[in-house]
């Protein structure tokens, strides 16, 4: 029979909880109607004034506060508070309503009750879920059903808000069942996993229960920055030393770029040659769920938990291990669990770096010069202080450009692949290696327009130019490859790139920090490089998938556009080269070993990522991951054994497919180059 429960969430928020019998004969017990409720503090509110008036008077986008802004931080808000839906019903959002159009008027006088009495309404439903579920572990008599015919939505953007409390426990319920089979078939039964799942379940619910008004308040304020855009942050006092929110991990870590994406902790980008990077057991877009300390290690659960508390457990002495628990980017029905072995990324593997490779195709033989670019760096002490031999990207380029030149290479390669960026002044002088003179770069603030040139009309390569890049190359990376791309001084091959065209600078806030967005770049030619990214003339294959990473990616990301360009001499059309080089590309591409092992891979991968909802039935999911693992075997072999080396029985056995990968879009690189050298040559084309 249904029952009423006394309203857990005090006045003013008046809701009926009614709760029946599940289908299972299981019941739920509501959480006690003392939960304590969470209240803003005056230094809040003087805050949230401090807050508001930074962000109008100095954010690049110059945004007003009115309703259409305050609907924004209305639907962030209850996002960032319910990402799965599983915490709310259609009633609450239809009560909560009334507040969608309040938030503008409230932020202005720091007024912060409205956000805090959503809060506390989130606060206790979700303390309710987390005791129903510790209570079907501990007095369920009989292990709950793994061989259900039902399904779960993983794909919360596809799933419903559940209409009454009866739905929202069976969604409870499901969600339980569908952790137990992940446990299983990830442990293979190693471990007792209701205990596990009494000890993640036990530490969450301390978790919420320690949550502070503190905690409420950065939560509520970086909803209201970031419906300014994504890149726009508060930082409260225990992390305002703290310039990035990613939080880079280069200092005695792992060398991730981490942020928080609503419950979890997401891996942004990896510090090139940093242990993480290096290990390849890594990679943007995963989401980390727990971390272990040291190789036995208990693996504690981080669902929920702060990001600066992450980043504590994942740092940590120089040589010692970290594991993490992950759920892979490229699937949603398992978690595997990685260990990396902590080091300080060391400056001299960031450093440019060369290679000669020679390509035979057919009679011809070509030397082709490759640099890799991890970062865009510079020795500002050294270079402010009038040094002539400090160390930056662009003076280590020269002195291998000089070498290159003394082996007689027919062509160069630039891989910007995983570069995020760093030093604006050495994109730009990075560009005038290549160029004669001329602009390089335009910024624009909210007052005015600047411009980056380059004044030395010296060309320190003047050969065939191609520039390698993918999702993960952002920022200065795009500023380089994008002038290129303008000047038609080379072809630009690879993915489309991170599109992070924006600057930020940091403000002092009283005890705190603002991060905001105060400037846009744009090419010579007028286009953004933000949202859009630099595209290339030849595409290849997505190994990151760009739903999750990316500006694109990013709620709320700055749009794409363009502005007036600046005059520039471009040099003769590269149209004709391309074209005919897209032509062969694909032509090849059907029959290099190479190309259909990698396009074979990531048709397996997508066919993963389609999958809106997973079935509820331990044998249907162990036999999906069985196939799975059997096709990825085949796949190997056939790729192992057209290069002449032994197949494999396990996945266990294989190399780092992202090593893999990258190998082989480099070597596809290689093989365009050498076309676009033969080409030139036929085409009489003068690269000077």
């Amino acid at each position: 029979m249904p029952r009423r429960i006394s309203d857990p969430f005090g006045p003013g928020l008046k809701i009926l909880l009614t709760v029946v019998v599940l289908v299972m004969s299981l019941t739920w017990e509501p959480v006690s109607a003392d939960q304590p409720r969470l209240s803003p503090e005056r230094q809040h509110a003087i805050q949230c004034i401090r807050i508001v008036s930074t962000l109008q008077h100095y954010h690049y986008l110059g945004k007003k506060l009115d309703d259409p802004l305050s609907e924004q931080i209305f639907d962030r808000y209850i996002k960032y508070l319910d990402p799965s839906r599983h915490v709310f019903i259609q009633d609450d959002l239809d009560m909560l309503e009334r507040y969608r159009h309040r938030f503008d008027t409230d932020l202005k006088r720091g007024n912060l009750k409205t956000a805090y009495e959503i809060y506390n309404l989130y606060h206790g439903r979700a303390a309710q879920r987390l005791s129903y579920i510790l209570n079907l572990l501990e007095t369920r008599e009989s292990p709950l059903p793994l061989n259900s015919s039902d399904f779960l939505e993983v794909d919360s953007a596809q799933r419903s808000w559940q209409p009454s409390l009866d739905d929202l426990a069976r969604l409870w319920e499901k969600e339980l069942i569908h952790h137990m089979i992940t446990l299983k078939l990830d442990d293979n039964g190693r471990t007792d996993v209701m205990d596990t799942l009494g000890k993640i379940y036990t530490t969450r619910q301390t978790r919420l229960s320690q949550t502070t008004t503190d905690d409420v308040f950065q939560l509520f304020m970086n909803c209201v920055t970031e419906s300014f855009d994504p890149h726009t942050q508060y930082f409260p006092p225990r992390v305002s030393e703290d310039f990035d929110i990613h939080m880079r991990l280069s200092l005695e870590g792992i060398g991730a770029v981490l942020q928080t994406e609503y419950e979890y902790t997401k891996v942004v980008s990896l510090v090139p040659k940093g242990p993480a990077d290096k290990s390849s057991l890594l990679m943007p877009g995963d989401r980390i769920i727990g971390v272990g300390q040291g190789e036995t290690g208990e693996i504690k659960d981080t669902i929920g938990l702060r990001i600066d508390e992450v980043v504590k457990l994942i740092r940590g002495p120089k040589n010692t291990y970290v594991r993490l628990k992950i759920i892979p980017a490229k699937k949603s029905d398992s978690t595997t669990v990685v260990q990396i072995k902590r080091d300080t990324v060391k400056l001299e593997e960031q450093s440019a770096k060369k290679q000669v490779k020679t390509v035979v195709s057919g009679e011809n033989s070509h030397k082709i010069g490759i640099i890799e670019i991890p970062n865009f760096y510079i020795d500002f002490e050294a270079y402010h202080r009038g040094d002539p031999q400090y160390k930056s990207t662009t003076s280590d380029v020269k002195k291998l450009l000089f070498e290159l030149a003394d082996e007689n290479i027919d062509g160069l390669i630039i891989d910007l692949r995983d570069n995020g960026g760093g030093s604006l002044k050495e994109a730009s002088d990075l560009t005038g290696l290549f160029l004669t003179s001329g602009p390089t770069v335009q910024i624009r603030t909210k007052q005015q327009m600047t411009r980056l040139y380059d004044e030395d009309p010296d060309i320190h390569y003047t050969g065939p130019l191609l520039v390698l890049i993918n999702r993960m190359s952002a920022s200065a990376s795009e500023i380089f490859a994008g002038a290129i791309k303008d000047y038609q001084r080379g072809i630009i091959v690879g993915t489309r790139s991170f599109g992070k065209g924006t600057v930020q600078e940091l403000k002092p806030l009283g005890d705190g920090k603002l991060k905001l967005t105060s400037a846009k770049f744009y090419r010579v030619s007028g286009k953004s490089t933000q949202h859009r990214g630099v595209i290339p003339h030849i595409l290849f294959p997505k190994i990151y998938k760009p739903e999750d990473t990316g500006e694109s990616s990013l709620d709320g990301a700055l749009p794409w556009d363009t502005i007036q360009g600046v005059p520039f001499q471009a040099y003769r059309s590269l149209t004709p080269l391309y074209e005919t080089l897209i032509h062969q590309f694909q032509e090849r591409r059907r029959q290099d070993p190479g190309m259909v092992y990698l396009e074979k891979r990531l048709a397996l991968t997508s066919q993963l990522e389609t999958r809106h909802r997973l079935p509820l039935d331990i044998d249907i999911r162990q036999k999906e991951r069985h196939q799975r693992q059997q096709t990825e075997i085949e796949i190997e072999n056939e790729y192992l054994t057209s290069q002449g080396e032994p197949s494999v029985q396990s996945l266990e056995d294989t190399a780092p497919v992202l090593n893999r990968y990258k190998e082989i879009l480099l070597e596809q690189a290689q093989r365009i180059m050498a076309d676009m050298i033969l080409l030139s040559k036929q085409q009489g084309y003068a690269w000077q």
